[in-house]
């Protein structure tokens, strides 16, 4: 006998049995000693106390506990009529068998499931077998008590019928995983209660019939039209196009606004012809590569692009489609979507979950195999990113360009990452569209009822290569032995709907109408598209300026704020050092001097928040800061409740968002590059730990940040702060690689600057709001600079003036003999030590400003220093490294003389691993500049 079957009997008799003292009597025939010792161990009130659990909540206890309690329940019953009696401990034993079994379908009915259309269906498993419960065909008519079952007592027969049809026929399911009652509940009553299918009218399969013709017909018209070029065609899985028509009508059926969709390029024409109605005639215009006046910029390969339409409900309002621009980086898109329906969320508050829908498409091999897959889920509860649940689509094709499922993946399914959010996943069969509809509709319905994702994998195949141009029977000649003579979906489906009565011309009709309009859209010239900088971007220019932008802020407006900022609730008790820097921070305002830099970034982040433009931080660790200097959310010493004075000072209805991320960088920044599509009048900030944690994101950077304004038309105004300085803490602590950002930049793409003065950060910050462009302003912020005594600004300083490319620091300009130039935290050891060596002939210059470089101002401050014969760059980063190759070509345009360098010998590593060798390698870069420090008197 199996342990759960003992165990189910065991708690059985004990419910037949009346009182707890007649359990061990009850049992004795059948116990072993080890079992009667266990027993005599247990106290009734235990017992009792875990009943009472089991009956408030089943998963409170362990497992044999709960089965021990169902077959209590069941033993306690009103005995059935004399037919049906539960008379014997053999008969028990039946019973509880019938419930394992109902449990066992639940739980792997989906290895019985008929899913995959290139191999024969499952007819059998072990593990579902009846011998594998003791049962047998004499059981079959026999009637049994259920619990959690569709019927109170059904015949065995009809329990199986319900559950093979349920979990056995063209939809698996997995979800007894999930661990909350309540939605394992939900999904056995909906899926059970009809048999996991839909009833459809002929109108509706007719529907879906049009939209299988309309993708397989779109397919063979490119094949014929445009022999040999690339479209990754959606060939094998045109039963997504179905599923998504379907999406879209429930999605308006259920008074949503938006559907933000992020999908790779494999069937990406497909949707954007069928689901999004892209014009035909643009997207052959884009395979003849004669539509000059489409994109701004250098423009992106077709299946890259993005598109936005209002999908029309005649009489019932709409629902408005957008699908994000994506790179060829597989899955890198996710979390840039899951961040554009956040800000679009927020935007509507209340509501925003329950109104705009993301909706992520996936290929098999990438969401078993791309880190930013787990990354994008694990953001999905978070309070800081959540979206109250993605639907995900795998389209699997059972193949990653020629890598087999087994070379891929050590799981069952590709989809069994997501099984650590808890959430259910379907498994549909790629040529059964009703199927796929239903799905769609109860994924839809669970994610509006619970907030949470829904995974449904299409098993399918691809009829093609990888590309059109690729040949499969190279490396895969079994499969597609079975492939190539697969009739496509849409024929199967069809002659399914002729044997239940469907006129053949009836839908030979369909096809030709669908065909007429793909030869008449040829024939057309494409309209001219709607490009960005529409809607809540119409009044943000497309093109960089140097105009000037007005930063300073009042100096009664900033008491004012700085008042407001050190102030917490009655009752709220902080930690005193936290306390003490809040009134530290307020004195500084008041005395007009001694503002560092957690002070001005405050200042200016509030004085943005007074006037109606939101923030939002995000990173790890941002709230306090990585180097304990910001403490933008103060947390009660004595019941741990949070506070945040940024957000009591913002204006009505503007929205201050400081959030932890959980300890990624790829997934949060592609989110908050994505909010900051979508919030183009806010300041969105994502901070690195240190700077080189960004690494880890490089992707979001290179394919998106840098480059989506050339390519896509679409800029960002995302702000990156990225931790930078040389202070001997290694070489994963030094460097945020300014080269790499700065061999990024072209066409004023990037704003690179690495300020050096809390004033300067200030005003910095308040301009990338105000000005009227949008570009991602990348900043190397301080660590040691934070609390360095002569990193400070005065009120004036924020109250006048603006932020400077350059500053230069020369008391007597006519007398200067060299300029040293310099960016970020050096300049404060090159200053100290010229003023010990008493070298005021030399001009000390800081480029603020490293990207777009300003060489009209860098001109006019030069200009009076006529006596100054070297040009010297110096930096702590080694050559290799830092600003040098990029300030050399700018200086050297400038003046035509190649400038001196001084700084670190190149290293294949950032920094050393030594604290001791880092003073002395620092003070070499001193001493070359202007000698040995003095020696003390």
């Amino acid at each position: 006998m199996s342990p759960p079957l003992l165990l189910y009997f065991m708690g059985c008799s004990f419910g037949m049995a009346g009182p707890a003292q007649n359990l061990t009597r009850t049992l004795t025939p059948y116990l072993t000693d080890d079992t009667m010792t266990f027993l005599s161990n247990i106290s009734p009130e235990y017992v009792e106390s875990l009943y009472t659990q089991w009956k408030e909540n089943p998963d409170q206890v362990p497992r044999e506990w709960h089965l021990f309690f169902e077959g209590f329940d069941l033993g306690q019953q009103t005995p059935p009529g004399p037919q049906e009696a539960v008379t014997s401990p053999q008969a028990a034993l039946k019973q509880s068998a019938v419930q394992s079994l109902i449990y066992r379908y639940r739980d792997i009915g989906h290895l019985l499931a008929c899913t995959d259309p290139l191999n024969p269906c499952p007819v059998s498993h072990p593990l579902l077998d009846l011998k594998e419960f003791d049962l047998d065909a004499s059981d079959l008519d026999t009637v049994f008590h259920t619990k959690r079952f569709i019927k109170d007592s059904a015949t065995l027969r009809e329990i199986l019928e319900t559950l093979k049809e349920t979990y056995c026929r063209s939809i698996g399911v997995e979800f007894m995983h999930i661990q909350n009652p309540e939605e394992r509940q939900w999904l056995k009553n909906r899926m059970e209660s009809c048999r996991n299918r839909a009833e459809w009218t002929m109108e509706q399969k007719l529907t879906i019939l049009e939209k299988l013709q309309e993708a397989t017909l779109f397919e063979n018209f490119l094949h014929r039209k445009f022999l040999g070029q690339k479209r990754f065609s959606l060939e094998g899985g045109e039963v997504i196009i179905s599923l998504l028509d379907r999406l879209v009508h429930k999605a308006g059926a259920m008074a949503m606004k938006t559907l933000v969709l992020g999908m790779a390029h494999r069937g990406r024409l497909n949707v954007l012809a069928n689901t999004f109605h892209k014009p035909l005639e643009n997207i052959f215009s884009e395979f003849q590569d004669n539509k000059e006046f489409d994109f701004v910029g250098e423009g992106d390969v077709k299946y890259h692009k993005g598109f936005s339409i209002d999908h029309e409900f005649p009489g019932k309002g709409h629902l408005h489609l957008t699908m994000a621009s994506n790179p060829s980086h597989l899955e890198a898109v996710d979390a840039v979507v899951e961040g554009k329906t956040r800000a679009r969320q927020d935007e509507i508050a209340a509501t925003g979950e329950k109104s705009i829908l993301p909706v992520l498409i996936h290929g098999d091999a990438a969401f078993a195999g791309q880190g930013m897959v787990a990354e994008t889920l694990n953001l999905s509860q978070l309070e800081g990113y959540s979206t109250g649940g993605t639907l995900h689509i795998v389209l699997n094709n059972q193949i990653g360009f020629t890598t087999v499922a087994a070379e891929a993946r050590s799981t069952l399914y590709a989809t069994d990452v997501a099984k650590m959010l808890m959430v259910p996943i379907f498994h549909i069969h790629g040529e059964d569209p009703e199927a796929a509809a239903y799905v769609a509709d109860l994924a839809l319905e669970y994610r509006q009822k619970f907030a949470k994702d829904v995974v449904m994998e299409i098993i399918c195949y691809r009829r093609h290569g990888h590309n059109e141009g690729d040949e499969p029977f190279f490396t895969q000649p079994l499969m597609y032995e079975k492939i190539k003579n697969r009739p496509p979906a849409h024929e199967i489906y069809a002659r399914r709907l002729e044997e239940q009565g469907l006129e053949r011309s009836r839908i030979d009709t369909m096809a030709g109408a669908i065909q007429q309009r793909l030869e008449k859209a040829l024939g057309e010239a494409g309209t001219t598209p709607e490009l960005g900088f529409l809607g809540k971007w119409k009044n943000i220019a497309r093109e960089y300026s140097t105009d000037a932008v007005t930063t300073a802020v009042d100096p009664d407006t900033l008491r004012e704020l700085a008042h407001r900022l050190s102030q917490v609730p009655e009752g709220f008790t902080p930690h005193p050092k936290v306390a003490a820097l809040l009134e530290a921070r307020r004195k500084a305002i008041e005395e007009g001097e001694g503002i560092d830099w957690g002070n001005a970034e405050h200042l200016a982040m509030a004085s943005l928040l007074r006037q109606g433009k939101g923030l939002r931080l995000s990173g790890q660790d941002v709230r306090r800061g990585t180097f304990n200097h910001r403490h933008a959310v103060l947390v009660d010493l004595k019941n741990g409740q949070t506070y945040m004075p940024l957000a009591a000072v913002a204006a009505e209805n503007t929205l201050c968002q400081i959030y932890n991320s959980m300890l990624s960088e790829v997934a949060v920044l592609g989110f908050e590059y994505g909010y900051s599509l979508e919030t183009p009048y806010g300041l969105v900030i994502w901070e690195a730990q240190f700077g080189d944690f960004a690494n880890g994101a490089q992707v979001i950077i290179d394919q998106f940040i840098a480059s989506s304004g050339t390519k896509w038309d679409r800029y960002s105004g995302i702000t990156m702060f990225l931790p930078h300085g040389f202070e001997g803490q290694g070489a994963e602590h030094s460097s945020a690689r300014i080269e790499r950002y700065l061999q990024l930049c072209a066409d004023n793409n990037l704003q690179v600057v690495n300020p050096s003065s809390p004033a300067q950060f200030f005003h910095l910050l308040r301009r990338q709001v105000l000005q009227p462009f949008r570009r991602p302003l990348i900043v190397f912020t301080p660590k040691s600079l934070l609390r360095h005594p002569d990193c400070r600004s005065t009120l004036k300083d924020l109250s006048e003036g603006s932020f400077e490319e350059f500053l230069l620091t020369a008391e007597k300009p006519a007398d200067i003999s060299a300029v040293f130039l310099c960016s970020g935290k050096i300049y404060y050891e090159l200053a100290k030590r010229r003023q010990e060596t008493g070298r005021t002939d030399v001009a000390l210059l800081r480029v603020e400003q490293l990207y777009p470089w300003r060489a009209d101002k860098l001109k006019q401050i030069l200009a009076p220093l006529k006596k100054a014969s070297r040009m010297v760059w110096i930096q702590e980063e080694p050559r290799n490294a830092g600003a040098w190759d990029f300030v050399r070509h700018q200086l050297i345009d400038l003046t035509g003389k190649d400038p001196e360098y001084i700084g670190r010998d190149q290293a294949a590593a950032p920094a050393v691993g030594s604290h001791r060798l880092h003073n002395t390698e620092q003070e070499e870069i001193l001493e070359a500049a202007f000698g040995p420090a003095p020696k003390p008197s």
